[in-house]
């Protein structure tokens, strides 16, 4: 006897500290997005190291995810840093602080 309710797909995301972590090229989002904020990475330019592409510029941006504000005054705060470590790290901390409502 078939099942006649549909079941429902859940997407399993890489996670980061137990937080989401989505890519889709060169454009990063870590964090939640039914959370009040979310971290945007872009990585501006790269380089080859040992076979492999290794982020060398990205820019880190604190956006908040409440759709009825505009694109301008959803952006928080934005920093550029040197390579995916140093993003990552001050991406935890801006997202961390903004949550717990301390930035």
């Amino acid at each position: 006897m078939a099942n006649s309710k549909k079941e429902v797909q859940v997407q399993e995301f890489s996670t980061y500290k137990g937080r989401p972590l989505v890519r889709c090229g060169d454009e990063i989002y870590y964090g939640n997005m039914e959370e009040p904020y979310v971290i945007r990475m872009l990585v501006k330019s790269k380089k080859e190291g040992n076979g492999i592409e290794l982020a060398e510029k990205v820019t880190v941006q604190l956006v908040a995810t409440d759709p009825y504000l505009s694109p301008r005054k959803q952006l928080i705060k934005s920093s550029e840093k040197k390579g995916m470590f140093l993003a990552m790290d001050i991406a935890d901390i801006w997202l961390e602080r903004a949550l717990a409502n301390k930035f």
